[in-house]
């Protein structure tokens, strides 16, 4: 695997990871993950120490909206990328005490099939994680830990206090539109907490980095 770059967002928690890919006149070869590289690179050792034991794949229709969902036991970090059409992906920060607790962030990660790289988005424990599907997309995900539901939870991204304000805002206006089109969300997220409910709930204590 050739890792271009490795580059921290406004929460300096987060990170995309850049690789190469290996195209020609027939299209490209890409080796999409090692762990041995993501070892060895001095910006991601110690950022993802546990190995991943879990793999996803996730189809949405246009206009799906999903998460913002978290895991505390055991901890679930996650590495997400697009396979096809376009993922913006959200992170929420609910580890209780951090100075950016509450502050929501996104990165826009279209699956363009004629660039010479693509990317990966770590998402480490203590994070909640959503994504939104501006078209139809197929997404893949690695997990630190396998699914356990009773010990997971929901934030709504549809909450009035979350702080929007580390969010790019071209990507804070994209979510406000499909929303205000009439986004696809199941019930569990639609009707999840808010942060302020989350927050006053004792496994909000739970979740940390």
């Amino acid at each position: 695997m050739k890792i271009l770059s490795v580059t921290s967002l406004a929460i300096p928690d987060v990170k995309v990871v850049r690789f190469a890919r290996f195209c020609d006149g027939r299209g490209y070869f890409s080796e999409h993950f090692r762990d041995s590289d993501f070892q060895a690179h001095p910006e991601l050792a110690q950022v993802i120490p546990q190995p991943f034991v879990q793999c996803n794949e996730a189809f949405s229709r246009r206009g799906t909206l999903r998460g913002l969902h978290v895991q505390w036991q055991p901890k679930m970090g996650k590495l997400v990328r697009p396979l096809a059409g376009r993922l913006v992906d959200f992170v929420l920060d609910i580890r209780v005490g951090s100075p950016t607790f509450g502050k929501i962030i996104g990165y826009d990660m279209p699956a363009g099939r004629d660039r010479d790289f693509a990317e990966w988005i770590w998402v480490p424990p203590g994070f909640a994680h959503g994504t939104l599907l501006p078209e139809e997309t197929t997404i893949e995900y690695f997990c630190t830990a396998s699914w356990n539901p009773a010990a997971e939870a929901a934030i709504s991204p549809l909450a009035a206090d979350l702080d929007w304000s580390l969010c790019d805002r071209a990507l804070s206006k994209l979510f406000a539109d499909v929303v205000a089109q009439g986004v696809l969300m199941a019930d569990k997220d639609r009707f999840a907490p808010s942060l302020t409910e989350w927050r006053a709930d004792p496994r909000s204590a739970l979740v940390t980095g």
